[in-house]
């Protein structure tokens, strides 16, 4: 955090001279240390949010995929003139410890073309499928493995 409290410091003043660097060193230390006094930070709480950094950076990477996915499957489905849809509304259970991964797991879910989160209500989630295709496997996607990993790393 301080180190991002300094490359902001430099961005913003829009060019380095020794003055701006130091001065930037100094209120930079002054925010670091107000943040860890009185926000509850600490070093080794960023640690585990630089940890998680991977575990974000390899979801997105499999939401942006499976969306591309996605998308050609329901293309598929509407543009095929002897398919038969058949939508489907699911329910399943995960057992996530804290809000932001319901919050991340139904968003990402009505993100994918072909499935909308209806409703979360604690660890259950319903979710409207396009086709019974669509349904399968949603309760034990990858997605809910990496945001358990992101869990389990909580500080």
């Amino acid at each position: 955090m301080y180190v991002l409290f300094f490359l902001l410091w430099i961005v913003f003043n829009g060019r380095v001279t020794t003055e701006i660097v130091l001065f930037g060193l100094a209120v930079s230390a002054s925010l670091y240390w107000f943040i860890c006094k009185f926000m509850e930070f600490s070093p080794r709480r960023e640690f585990a949010y630089l940890r998680k950094g991977g575990y974000l950076l390899q979801y997105l990477c499999y939401l942006i995929k499976e969306i591309f996915i996605a998308n050609f499957v329901t293309m598929k489905l509407i543009c095929s003139a002897g398919r038969v849809v058949e939508p489907v509304l699911i329910t399943f259970e995960t057992h996530f410890k804290n809000d932001i991964s319901r919050f991340l797991l139904a968003n990402s879910i009505t993100l994918t073309p072909g499935t909308i989160t209806v409703a979360v209500e604690g660890d259950r989630f319903i979710v409207h499928c396009l086709d019974r295709t669509l349904a399968e496997g949603i309760e034990a996607s990858v997605f809910v493995k990496i945001l358990e990993k992101i869990e389990v790393q909580e500080v």
